[in-house]
């Protein structure tokens, strides 16, 4: 009985001996740790110096009014009519086919092409009507269409210009005039006098490229 207590007075010396050791090393570590941070701040301070605060942290308004937004479509719109140029004067009979109809193919266009625009193998997808426009309304307008036809795909179109039936001398003016332009028009390959159902001499069916 004796010895069997003096086993548990050593056991328990030996714990209280680990626990002591064990509280001396974490006292021990915690001191190393705040050498360190002490050392890392002053380390700090040596490198930046001195850090001052910010004097103010309130807003600067800008003054003056903001620039107003600026219309890109419409300064595209007109750059593109100051580009139309389209003259009056273009002298178009040598390109013009000389046949019943009066005709015209683009450089490199055959005649098939305009065999078929005839016989109506392509379907009209917009029109447009200048019968009874001034001459710079006419030529301002059918830019305008040709653009937006562009814009929207459309490849085969009407245009209806009147057979001057109504002007002095009874003479043609604006079918001759928009023949002249649609000559002018690069995204123009070709175009036939209409189908008498659908304008006849007073209309031309244009294909667009």
């Amino acid at each position: 009985m004796k010895a069997r207590s003096l086993q548990d007075l050593a056991g328990l010396k030996k714990a209280m001996a680990e626990q002591r050791a064990q509280a001396e090393a974490e006292h021990q570590r915690r001191i190393e740790q705040e050498r360190r941070e002490q050392a890392e701040r002053e380390l700090f301070a040596r490198t930046v110096g001195v850090v001052q605060p910010l004097a103010s942290s309130e807003r600067v308004t800008l003054k003056g009014e903001p620039p107003p937004p600026q219309a890109h479509q419409k300064r595209m719109d007109e750059r593109a009519v100051l580009r139309e140029s389209l003259s009056d004067e273009f002298d178009v009979s040598t390109l013009l086919d000389v046949d019943d109809q009066m005709s015209y193919r683009a450089k490199g266009i055959g005649t098939d092409v305009t065999r078929k625009l005839r016989r109506g193998d392509w379907s009209i997808q917009g029109q447009i009507d200048l019968h009874g426009l001034r001459s710079d309304e006419a030529r301002e307008a059918l830019g305008q269409f040709i653009r937006e036809s562009v814009r929207q795909g459309w490849r085969c179109l009407r245009v209806v210009h009147g057979k001057g039936l109504g002007s002095p001398g009874r003479e043609p003016v604006l079918k001759a005039k928009v023949q002249r332009w649609l000559v002018q028009k690069s995204e123009v390959l070709a175009f036939v006098q209409a189908k008498p159902a659908e304008g006849g001499a007073g209309a031309l069916v244009v294909l667009l490229r």
